[in-house]
């Protein structure tokens, strides 16, 4: 009996970590390049392995050095990271209607590891059937393990990278303007980051600190959601 449960087990890992290593091999790249960029805002290996361990969110990951790069309050940083992840209650509560009577102990310990990559891809397998919630797990932290090593090689590979070569200072605001320009999908959401831009400037001018960062996110985001909900109602009605 013993031997068969071991096999099972065997076998849910092994689907797991099939499943996650086309994630996994894209998180090398990126997980590196935060890292390189870490290092240069002043992160010391130790320091960029306890932030992804605590935080394992790629896009938080990096406001948050950019912000630590441009000397942001503490309080400015968590307040706008928190805001950036709040969408994983969404993901959370759409994954859990695949965990019915599971203990909090597992459903902590998959919470932990849910990120858009890994929702994503066990949305699909548990909609296709046949997937198991271990399996599920096996890919949230085979993910997470590689997010957590790449950061912190990305950071021994920064002291090798002298500062300003090859633009790698510019690199941060690059990353986010791509970031951007593949958000813009439709007018709804060139309004929005438009709204987001004239906002961030004006309470720039007025706000003290970084907290016209904050501001400008809650305005540009309750903004384009009013928009998008007046669209929809409109073509519903007509």
């Amino acid at each position: 009996m013993n031997d068969r449960v071991r096999l099972r087990e065997k076998g849910v890992v092994k689907e797991g970590l099939a499943a996650a290593w086309p994630i996994c091999l894209g998180f090398v790249p990126i997980a590196l390049s935060l890292g390189v960029l870490a290092q240069k805002a002043g992160l010391v290996p130790w320091q960029m392995a306890a932030m992804s361990l605590l935080v394992f969110a790629g896009g938080s990951q990096f406001i948050a050095v950019a912000m630590l790069a441009a000397d942001a309050s503490m309080m400015a940083i968590i307040s706008t990271t928190f805001m950036v992840n709040l969408r994983h209650l969404l993901m959370s509560s759409a994954m859990a209607v695949h965990f019915p009577g599971v203990s909090r102990r597992f459903l902590t310990l998959f919470a932990y590891g849910l990120t858009d990559e890994s929702f994503a891809l066990n949305m699909t397998r548990f909609n296709q059937g046949g997937w198991s919630r271990f399996s599920a797990l096996t890919v949230n932290h085979a993910t997470n393990a590689t997010w957590v090593i790449g950061t912190v090689l990305g950071v021994y590979l920064g002291q090798l990278v002298p500062p300003g070569a090859a633009g790698v200072d510019f690199a941060l605001t690059g990353m986010f303007i791509c970031l951007l320009v593949f958000q813009l999908r439709g007018p709804i959401f060139t309004i929005t980051a438009l709204i987001a831009a004239a906002c961030s400037i004006v309470a720039y001018m007025w706000l003290p600190g970084n907290s016209y960062v904050i501001v400008a996110s809650c305005l540009a985001a309750t903004v384009g959601l009013i928009l998008k909900r007046t669209l929809l109602k409109r073509r519903m009605g007509a």
